[in-house]
């Protein structure tokens, strides 16, 4: 569906940067990696699509998962994300996830990050799918926001870290198989930033569903990069829809928490009525897509749009103390999270696949590292265990980092054989396109047709429809949203296309033409370009 570049352009009317370290994002991976590598290289640059606090972490309420608790282990914490996986999670590397993640929790607590406490220990909480108390917490609900703040102040102070706002990411450069840097957009201009060392943390691409938890960056910029540079992208099908968003009229999706049901609160539907034991055991601490689909039946059977949570069977005051910013949020609504039932519906949260990466978080290029969201690391499998995606986030970045220090040399060859040429020609002058129409179109099609159920039918359908918009995909515009949106098309395909070629039910993925978990069907799809 994609050509090799978004835009026309030649490389010697360009702007050229060189760094020894090239970072795309400024979420947790991103700022994590920036922070590692700062201990090694000298001369690294961060680039972020907008300000540095732009990002989905911000946005993290819950927590982060690590087995820190006195009746916890590495092996318990192994054991409930590969049930949570379905059966897709890659053993070794939630093995190292889990048998790392300690490390870098306390590493985060003595950089400053202040998680919350009882009598001089680690708080911790429930989560769906958790067998143990083991979700840190920051604020009370504001766990992404503390480690934004932290790790921006680490890296904004370190004197060996350039960080580059507005700077947008359109294609990756690449010669015979190694990343040689990045082809960016800045205040109207192109240019390029060369580097023996690229790491991909752009996260991922929610905005293409219309109902979404994700802020607007989430486009899915360096999926639909790295898989135009012809690098595997693997489990795109796999999208996870989180169970509770509030679904009031005239407000913006807004997640309310899997924390806030680990503190003990119900689901009830249109009539008041608890109905989670007739789905699962585990009830409201089922697995997220458990949940998720167990309220869209929910709904199917009471006619409804929605259902809600309540927590009036706890304590008032210690809803509002432990729960502070959805309390906040939900006020401003005129809503009481203590006292009224909160509507809520699935809305599309999390990837759990995207750019195929090893256990040191390298891609099938040379050079090219991808860590946090926009990365499949095999973690996840077909569906994300609560709070796992921060912990993903640091341990996997670490581990790209330390792994191009250790082939620093090797990458650096590569880095100065890579004859840095590359032209992007052939694209037709852009007609007059409403390119937001085009973005709110695509948003509709995956809603209606690639959502939290599936069938052929709806999959054919959508596929047609993207078929069609491909078309402005020949047309050069270098707007940022003329890109954006052609990123969203190749990220919807992607995802569309691999729905379709999964005929079974697993984990976030479900057909309601294949109800069935198939064994044949315990596997992977990769999807890769082909690059001339």
């Amino acid at each position: 569906m994609s050509n090799r570049y978004l835009v026309n352009f030649n490389l010697s009317e360009l702007e050229m940067v060189e760094t020894e370290f090239l970072i795309i994002g400024s979420g947790i991976a991103g700022l994590w990696a920036a922070h590692k590598a700062g201990r090694h290289w000298r001369d690294i640059i961060l680039i972020t699509k907008r300000g540095i606090e732009d990002t989905t972490t911000v946005h993290a309420q819950g927590g982060i998962a690590a087995a820190v608790g006195p009746d916890d282990d590495p092996f318990c914490h192994y054991r409930d994300t590969l049930e949570a996986g379905a059966g897709l999670c890659d053993p070794v590397a939630v093995e190292i996830l889990v048998t790392e993640g300690r490390e870098r929790i306390e590493e985060l607590a003595r950089l400053g990050v202040n998680f919350d406490k009882v009598d001089s220990q680690w708080h911790l909480t429930s989560e769906g799918g958790h067998s143990r108390k083991r979700v840190l917490h920051a604020g009370g609900d504001a766990t992404g926001q503390e480690i934004q703040r932290v790790l921006t102040k680490v890296v904004g102070s370190h004197p060996h870290i350039q960080v580059l706002e507005d700077h947008f990411l359109v294609d990756i450069l690449v010669d015979r198989d190694v990343c040689w840097g990045a082809l960016v957009h800045h205040a109207g201009k192109l240019k390029v930033i060369k580097a023996p060392v690229t790491v991909l943390a752009t996260g991922g691409g929610g905005q293409v569903y219309l109902s979404t938890t994700t802020p607007e960056i989430a486009t899915g910029d360096g999926i639909a990069a790295a898989y135009r540079a012809g690098v595997e992208v693997m489990d795109m099908e796999f999208v996870q829809f989180h169970p509770t968003v509030l679904a009031l009229k005239g407000a913006p999706p807004f997640n309310i928490s899997e924390a806030v049901r680990g503190e003990g609160a119900w689901l009830v539907n249109s009539k008041g009525e608890r109905f989670m034991s007739a789905y699962h055991p585990l009830g409201e601490l089922a697995p997220r897509d458990v949940v998720a689909r167990s309220i869209y039946q929910e709904m199917q059977k009471t006619g409804s749009d929605k259902v809600f949570l309540t927590l009036r069977h706890l304590e008032e005051e210690w809803v509002h103390r432990r729960f502070p910013t959805i309390s906040r949020r939900l006020k401003f609504y005129g809503l009481d999270l203590a006292r009224d039932l909160i509507p809520v519906a699935p809305a599309v949260h999390y990837f759990m696949g995207g750019v195929k990466t090893g256990y040191w978080g390298e891609t099938s290029l040379k050079g090219l590292y991808a860590c946090g969201e926009v990365a499949c690391t095999g973690v996840h499998g077909a569906n994300r265990l609560a709070s796992n995606s921060l912990l993903e986030g640091l341990v996997f970045s670490s581990r790209a980092v330390e792994h191009a220090w250790q082939n620093r040399a090797l990458l650096e060859q590569a880095f100065i054989r890579a004859e840095k040429k590359a032209k992007g020609e052939g694209l037709l002058p852009s007609p007059s396109v409403d390119w937001e129409g085009l973005r709110g179109e695509l948003r509709a099609l995956m809603q209606a047709h690639v959502s939290l159920c599936r069938c052929r039918e709806g999959l054919e359908l959508a596929l047609g429809e993207l078929e069609k918009y491909s078309q402005k995909l020949l047309y050069h515009s270098p707007a940022v949203e003329a890109m954006e949106f052609k990123n969203m098309l190749q990220v919807a395909w992607l995802i569309a296309e691999g729905a379709l070629i999964r005929t079974e039910s697993r984990g976030a993925h479900w057909r309601s033409d294949y109800p069935q978990t198939e064994e044949r069907w315990q596997r992977h799809l990769i999807f890769k370009r082909q690059v001339q």
